[in-house]
This record gives C-alpha cells, sequence and structure tokens, in this order.
C-alpha cells in the first residue's frame, strides 16, 4: 500500500469508525480492579482488555478469569472495610479483662460519636452462660472496664478501652460510641445517667475536676462543668460521682463534696469535708450523703444545709469505697483481692457493720450495686440480692467455675425495661460481655 492509499484508508476509518464493541464481563473486572487500585491512592494503571481478534481463542477461559478478578477485588475490598472499623474490636479489653493486641486509631480528643451498629436484631444470638444460673445469657461480646455498666430508660452505657458506648438492652448490640478515657483507670467509676444526658468524669486531678455530658440517644457532646477542688482530689477514688433523687450532681472534689445541676451546668453548692473525700452516695430520699475519708471514716450530711449529721469509723479498716446508700443505711466494699468483702452499715453507723460477701479476688471486683429495689452483690463465688432496708440476703446462687477457672459476674444492672444486666468474665473459654439474668422471685421482696 502507497502513501496516498494509506491515507485514504485512514480517512475512510474516520468517517465510518467501528459499531461499538459488546461491554464483557473481562470490562467489568478491570473496571473494578481499577477503581479499587485508585481508591488505595494508588496510580491508574490497569488497562481495559483488548478485542479478541480471534473469537474461538481463549472462550473457555474468558469469563472464568474474569470472573475471579471480580471475587478478587471484592475481597480486597472487604478487607479494606475490615481494617478500617478493627479500631473498636468486639474483643478489646477494658480495665481488668483479658488482653488483646488491637489498637486505637480515633484520637482521643475526638468526641464525634460514630455509629458501629444499626441492626435491630442481635448480632449475635443470647449464649447461655454459667450453666444456665439465674438464666444467664451472654447478648454482648464486648470487653468493658470493670463495674463501669450503667443503665437509661431505653439504653445501657459502658466504658471500654478508648471509648464510651450506648448499648441495645433488646439485641445487646453496641449502636453509638463515642471516643472516651476514664481519668481514674483503675478504679470502679461508671457513668451517672440523668435525664436524656449520661456524665462521665474527663477529669480528675489538679485544682479543677470537670465533667463532661453526652445526650444520651447520639452520644453527642452536651456540655462541660469545670468543678474547683479543695485541696487534692483522692489518689484512690471509689466511686466519686453520683446523682441524688432530684437530679443534681454530687462529685468529690478533694476535702469538700460539690453539687452541680446538671441542666444548668452550674455549681449549687459546695460541702466541705473533715477529710479526703474517696467515695460518696446519695440515700433515695435525698435526705443524706454519705461519704468516706482517709482511713476510712464514715461520714453523714445533710445535702441541702451542708450540715454534718454523724460518723462511725471501723477498727481495721484502713481503707474502703464503692460507697451505696439504700433506706436502710450505707454498703461499701474494703480491701483488695482475695481480702476485698462487702459490708453494710445500718444507719450508716460502722460499729454495727455486717459482712454481706467475700469479693473475687484475681484482680475482679465485687462492687454492690442498688437498682430494681434490691442491692446486687456479685463475684466470682456468689451472686447476692438483699434487701435494701434491712442488709438481709433474700436470694442466693453459686457461680460456676468453668474447669476449675473462675467465672464473673459483677455490677449487676436493672434497665427501664424490666430486665437485669450484669458484666460477664470467663477467662477459660474466653467469654465476657453482657449478660442478661432471669433472678428468683425473691429478688423482688
Amino acid at each position: 500500500m502507497n502513501t496516498e492509499e494509506r491515507q485514504l484508508a485512514e480517512m475512510l476509518h474516520r468517517v465510518t469508525p467501528e459499531p461499538p464493541r459488546r461491554v464483557t464481563v473481562e470490562d467489568v473486572a478491570f473496571r473494578l480492579a481499577d477503581e479499587a487500585g485508585r481508591a488505595r491512592g494508588g496510580p491508574r494503571r490497569l488497562r481495559g482488555p483488548r478485542a479478541r481478534r480471534d473469537p474461538g481463542r481463549g472462550r473457555g477461559w474468558a469469563p472464568v478469569l474474569a470472573a475471579a478478578s471480580v471475587v478478587v477485588v471484592a475481597g480486597a475490598s472487604a478487607g479494606i472495610a475490615t481494617v478500617m472499623t478493627s479500631h473498636h474490636n468486639p474483643t478489646s479489653p477494658g480495665d481488668g479483662m483479658p488482653p488483646s493486641s488491637a489498637s486505637v486509631s480515633t484520637p482521643a480528643t475526638s468526641t464525634a460519636p460514630s455509629q458501629p451498629s444499626t441492626s435491630s436484631g442481635p448480632t449475635w444470638p443470647p449464649e447461655p452462660v454459667a450453666a444456665g444460673m439465674w438464666g444467664a445469657e451472654l447478648i454482648n461480646r464486648q470487653s468493658f472496664t470493670k463495674a463501669s455498666l450503667a443503665a437509661g430508660t431505653t439504653s445501657l452505657y459502658a466504658i471500654t478501652q478508648g471509648f464510651l458506648d450506648r448499648i441495645n438492652p433488646v439485641s445487646g448490640d453496641v449502636v453509638t460510641q463515642v471516643p472516651y478515657t476514664s481519668p481514674i483507670s483503675g478504679f470502679s467509676n461508671r457513668p451517672v445517667v440523668t435525664g436524656n444526658t449520661v456524665w462521665v468524669l474527663s477529669s480528675y486531678s489538679g485544682a479543677n475536676v470537670v465533667l463532661t455530658g453526652y445526650n444520651g440517644k447520639t452520644l453527642a457532646p452536651a456540655g462541660t462543668v469545670t468543678v474547683p477542688v479543695s485541696g487534692q482530689v483522692s489518689s484512690a477514688p471509689q466511686g466519686v460521682l453520683t446523682s441524688g433523687s432530684g437530679g443534681d450532681l454530687y462529685v468529690a472534689a478533694g476535702s469538700s463534696v460539690v453539687l452541680v445541676n446538671p441542666q444548668t451546668h452550674q455549681v449549687v453548692r459546695h460541702i466541705a469535708t473533715s477529710g479526703q473525700v474517696s467515695s460518696l452516695a446519695v440515700t433515695p430520699d435525698g435526705s443524706k450523703l454519705y461519704v468516706g475519708t482517709g482511713a476510712f471514716k464514715l461520714l453523714a450530711y445533710n445535702p441541702a444545709t451542708g450540715a454534718l449529721l454523724g460518723s462511725s469509723a471501723m477498727t481495721g479498716l484502713s481503707t474502703g469505697g464503692n460507697l451505696v446508700a439504700t433506706s436502710g443505711g450505707v454498703w461499701g466494699t474494703v480491701g483488695i483481692g482475695m481480702s476485698e468483702w462487702v459490708w453494710f452499715a445500718p444507719r450508716g453507723d460502722l460499729s454495727r457493720v455486717v459482712r454481706v460477701s467475700q469479693g473475687p479476688g484475681a484482680g475482679l471486683d465485687s462492687v454492690p450495686t442498688s437498682s430494681g429495689g434490691a442491692v446486687w452483690i456479685g463475684g466470682s463465688q456468689k451472686l447476692v440480692c438483699a434487701n435494701p432496708a434491712t442488709g438481709q440476703v433474700m436470694a442466693s446462687t453459686a457461680i460456676p467455675t468453668d474447669n476449675g477457672v473462675v467465672e464473673y459476674f459483677g455490677n449487676v444492672t436493672v434497665a427501664g425495661n424490666g430486665r437485669t444486666y450484669a458484666l460477664y468474665q470467663n477467662q477459660a473459654a474466653q467469654q465476657f460481655g453482657v449478660a442478661t439474668l432471669t433472678p428468683p422471685g425473691a429478688c423482688w421482696g
């Protein structure tokens, strides 16, 4: 073909282009692979498949290879999604819970809530645990900080490594979370729910204590309150934030207790104490504020006036905390590890103290909780419900072991739906999370 013939052929090709080629499976596979590569920030290097000149060559393998390409690309995309969500592993450890190599990538200073789950049903079906003791079923497989479970009207809240979580009490799913790290890690201080706001300590040192509130449904920030400290805060805080019957917050601030209105975010009253406050509790009717100080003295105040109503001590008791006030008196813990035990002081008088339950040891806890008209004491030996007016045990059950390894129930909480929940741990089976319980009728009086 000479030059003139070649130019004529090119002109005819432009005037009469080839008919459009049919889109094939190979085209889709290459396009998906190209888009996945560019989503990861890589250069665009893939090119679409060329039209085969021999329609018979490779006809049997081409669709198979193209389909395989689609599978590989889909698998890679799933892998990317897994990496992006692994910052909040359902088995990441809380305080005193099983260790894990998972890391948190969200900056600690961020307070933007995230939505890890939107399912209406359970991610996992309920799983019977502890041989069905009190109908125990595990509905959540997240590892939470010990004694951090709290209940609102329609939600549960708990603290895990680097997060404050809102939990669906029906499905057990973590439906909302916000970055949060407790400033007093290692001690029992759970969130406090007032109305539609969840309050936590965001700073507990120096000249000020800072309280941070989150919307109870979205966990969006709902304000902060800075509370001045008298002297120095306790180095062993065990229950230093609570609420009263009127909804006011009470926080231990060195050698004083400060009342805060959660609606106005204003300090209402300072109550000076005769020692450094390590724990506090308010009676259900709001008539008494009990304060644990120093080495260990129990003080009673009138929260409305700040007047001292009485004090008592127990011989040989050097530490104490996790106070719970009920109509009949005060509950608390003393000691650590295998020596920890729960006590009840009728009318807040430590000279009449009654030993209620032995602690679990092994770095766990048996912190008493008052919820649903009963006082609950867990651990690794017995699960107990007691009468809040008299301190008498109404029902108890032995917590079984798993091949000689202890199983643990603690932080028992009755939610607004009437169901009973607890934090559960079984090191032998690597099971931990939120469990539901069906206590006997005797627990309800």
